[in-house]
C-alpha cells in the first residue's frame, strides 16, 4: 500500500498565460516538514502543480506524486490516506482498469474516470486533492468530510493558487494579507475558531470540508456538499436499548481501528490516559499487534494545576503491556519550543495544548511514522460541559445558551477590544451560530450544538492542531473517532444516551455515556470512572514570570503596533491580571491576543 502524508501546491491560470513554476517551487519547498523524503513538480501550459511526500509504504517511484496517468489524461497531487482503496481497486479492476502502482493514490485517479466527481462520496478516509483533465482544463478540488486533510486557497481573479498549508501559499508571494475584520471577530469570540471559508487573512480562503469544487476551464466553480449526517435515530432504531446502542458503537469503534491499521510500517498510540485514546490502545492490543507503542506527555505544574496525566496512562500501558514513553517537559523547554510551535501553525491556533501536540510529535517521531490519536471522541460522543445546558434548553434559548457556555467573550467585550479600523459592528458570530442552528437535520438543541461542534469548532481547533501539530514532525496521525460512518452512527445515538447528567439535570455526570459503558468490555474500569481530565499546559493559562514577558513583548512588538489591532487600554487591563481573565471553556484572554501577535509576526503578516 501507498499512503503519503504529504504537503502540495499548485497555480491554474485562466487567462492563457503560462502558470509560474518558480512560484511554485517556492509553495512546494515551503512544506518540506510536511513531506521529507522526496519532491516533485509537473507543469503544462497553463497549470503548475509541486508535491512533498512522507513515504510510509510504496517507496517506488511508480506511487511519486505529482502522479499522472498519460493513458487517462488526467493529473493528481494528493494529500491523505484512502482505507478502503483495496476493496476499490478491486472494483475497478472488475471493470477493466489496469494499474501501474500499488497504492491508493492511483484509486483516486482510476476512480474518477469510473465515477465523475463522486469518486470522493466511495473514499472512506482522510483527504484534500486536486485532480485535472488535461485534454478539457477541468478540475476538481476535494476535502473529505471531517476537515481532517486541509486545502487552502488564494483566488487572484483569473489566476488560482492552492496548498496545504498557508504559509506555503504566503511563500509563493503576492497574497493580500490585510486582517479580514470578519474572521478576527471569529477568532476572538467564537473559540478563536475561523470557520472555513475564511481565514484571518482576506487573500486566503480554504475549502470547507465535505465539500467538492468543479472548476471549469473558464474558471468558473461550482461546489457540492456531499455529506452531512443526520440527528436523531432512523425509524427502524426508535426501540434500540441503550446496550443495543452500545454494541453498536463498539462494533463501528472496532472497524474503525481496525482500518487505521492498514500499514506496512508499526502503527503507535498518542495515551493520553483518558477514555479516548485508552480505548484506542485496548482496541488495537485486541486486534493482535504486538509491541505497541505507546507515548504520554507531561509539563509542569503551574497554578495549583497539574500538568501531567501519567498515573492513569501507567495504568492502560500496564494493562495491555504496551511498550510505553512517557515524555516529560519543564516550562523552560516548552517556552523554548513555542516559536517553532507557532512557525508551524497554518492559521493561529490558541488551544494550549498545540505546543504539547508539536513536542509529543518530536519525540514520536524518531520512532515512528504513523499514530492513532482519541481526538473528536468529545465533540462527537457529547463529552463537554456546555452540553447539559443544551440538553435542558429549549428552541428560543438555544443560541443563547450555547454562546453562552462556548464563545470566549460577548460581542460588546469584542468592540471595546478591538480598534474600529479593524471592528465590525455586527455580531456575525452568533448570527452564524443561529444560521447554524436552523439548517435542516438536527431538531433538538442539543443535536446542534453536537453538529456545530463536530462540522465546524472541531475542524478548526483540534483536527487543525493535530494535523498541524504531527505534520511538522512528519508524523501522521490517524483519528478512529472522526471515521465518518461511526460519526454517522454517532449522530443517530439518542442525546440522552451520550450525555448524562445529574439529577437535577444541570450538570454533567459522564459525558461520552455510552461510549465509557461500551468501553467497560475493553479497558479497567478505573480508567473510565476518573474524573474527566484535560491535555494541560498550565504554563499557558496562568501566565507568569517568563511567560508573561513573552506575552508583553509580542503584545508590544513593532508588528502588533503597526497592525494596531487591539485598543491598548483594554490591552492594559488583561496585562495587569492576566489570571482574572479566564475564557468560559477555561482558557486565557491574554494568551489569545498574544498568540495572534505571535503568529502574524511569524510569519511577516503586517496586516
Amino acid at each position: 500500500m501507498e499512503t503519503d502524508m504529504c504537503g502540495f501546491s499548485g497555480e491554474i491560470r485562466f487567462d492563457g498565460t503560462t502558470a509560474d513554476v518558480g512560484a511554485v517551487a517556492r509553495m512546494t519547498a515551503a512544506m518540506d516538514r510536511r513531506g521529507p523524503d522526496a519532491s516533485g513538480i509537473h507543469a503544462q501550459g497553463r497549470i503548475a502543480v509541486g508535491h512533498r511526500r512522507l513515504k510510509i509504504f510504496d517507496l517506488s517511484e511508480q506511487a511519486q506524486q505529482p502522479m499522472i496517468d498519460a493513458g487517462l489524461g488526467l493529473g493528481l497531487v494528493y494529500n491523505g490516506a484512502i482505507y478502503n482503496y483495496r476493496e476499490l481497486r478491486a472494483e475497478l479492476e472488475a471493470m477493466g482498469f489496469a494499474f501501474f502502482s500499488t497504492g491508493d493514490t492511483e484509486v483516486i485517479l482510476k476512480g474518477y474516470r469510473a465515477w465523475g466527481p463522486k469518486v470522493v462520496d466511495r473514499l472512506a478516509g482522510m483527504f484534500a486533492f486536486v485532480l485535472w483533465e488535461r485534454d478539457t482544463g477541468r478540475v476538481l478540488m476535494a476535502r473529505d468530510r471531517l476537515g481532517i486533510k486541509p486545502l487552502y486557497i488564494e483566488n487572484r481573479g483569473r489566476t488560482l493558487r492552492f496548498a496545504s498549508t498557508l504559509p506555503a501559499l504566503l511563500a509563493g508571494g503576492g497574497v493580500d494579507t490585510a486582517i479580514d475584520p470578519v474572521a478576527l471577530q471569529f477568532y476572538l469570540q467564537f473559540h478563536a475558531v475561523v470557520p472555513a471559508p475564511m481565514t484571518i487573512l482576506k487573500g486566503i480562503r480554504k475549502l470547507p470540508p465535505a465539500t467538492r469544487r468543479i472548476i471549469e476551464p473558464d474558471g468558473t466553480a461550482r461546489d457540492e456538499v456531499y455529506w452531512a449526517p443526520d440527528y436523531g435515530p432512523r425509524a427502524d432504531e426508535r426501540d434500540l436499548s441503550f446496550q443495543d446502542w452500545q454494541a453498536k458503537v463498539l462494533d463501528s469503534l472496532r472497524t474503525a481501528v481496525r482500518r487505521r491499521l492498514v500499514a506496512d510500517v508499526p502503527v503507535g498510540v498518542l495515551l493520553s490516559g483518558g477514555l479516548d485514546s485508552s480505548l484506542i490502545t485496548g482496541l488495537i492490543a485486541e486486534a493482535g499487534q504486538k509491541d505497541l507503542k505507546t507515548y504520554s506527555i507531561g509539563f509542569d505544574a503551574a497554578g495549583g494545576e497539574e500538568g501531567d496525566e501519567f498515573r492513569w496512562s501507567d495504568v492502560v500501558a500496564a494493562h495491555f503491556g504496551t511498550d510505553h514513553h512517557q515524555i516529560r517537559v519543564s516550562a523552560s523547554e516548552t517556552l523554548e519550543a513555542l516559536p517553532d510551535c507557532v512557525a508551524a501553525m497554518s492559521e493561529p491556533v490558541v488551544s494550549h495544548d498545540a505546543v504539547g501536540f508539536y513536542l509529543l510529535s518530536q519525540a514520536v517521531s524518531r520512532d515512528l511514522k504513523v499514530v492513532q490519536s482519541g481526538q473528536g471522541a468529545d465533540e462527537v460522543f457529547g463529552g463537554y460541559h456546555w452540553y447539559p445546558p443544551m440538553l435542558a434548553a429549549g428552541d428560543e434559548a438555544a443560541v443563547e445558551t450555547y454562546a453562552r457556555h462556548f464563545c470566549d467573550r460577548p460581542h460588546d467585550e469584542y468592540l471595546g477590544l478591538v480598534r474600529p479600523e479593524h471592528r465590525v459592528d455586527e455580531d456575525h458570530a452568533r448570527r452564524f451560530v443561529a444560521e447554524h442552528f436552523a439548517q435542516p437535520g438536527a431538531t433538538r438543541p442539543i443535536d446542534k450544538a453536537l453538529r456545530i461542534d463536530s462540522n465546524i469548532m472541531l475542524v478548526d481547533d483540534p483536527v487543525k492542531r493535530v494535523d498541524n501539530m504531527t505534520m511538522s514532525w512528519g508524523l501522521e496521525a490517524r483519528v478512529p473517532f472522526l471515521d465518518h460512518e461511526l460519526v454517522e452512527l454517532a449522530a443517530r445515538v439518542p442525546a440522552e444516551m451520550k450525555v448524562k447528567t445529574t439529577p437535577d439535570g444541570r450538570h454533567l455526570a459522564q459525558g461520552k455515556y455510552v461510549l465509557a459503558e461500551a468501553a467497560r468490555a475493553v479497558i479497567p474500569h478505573a480508567v473510565i470512572d476518573r474524573p474527566k481530565g484535560y491535555f494541560p499546559v498550565p504554563a499557558l493559562k496562568h501566565l507568569e514570570g517568563p511567560y508573561l514577558e513573552m506575552v508583553r513583548a509580542s503584545l508590544g512588538s513593532e508588528g502588533a503596533r503597526s497592525r494596531g489591532l487591539f485598543d491598548q487600554a483594554a490591552v492594559d487591563r488583561l496585562l495587569a491580571d492576566p489570571k482574572a481573565h479566564i475564557t468560559p471553556l477555561r482558557g486565557s484572554k491574554l494568551w489569545q491576543l498574544a498568540l495572534l501577535e505571535l503568529w502574524l509576526d511569524t510569519h511577516g503578516i503586517r496586516g
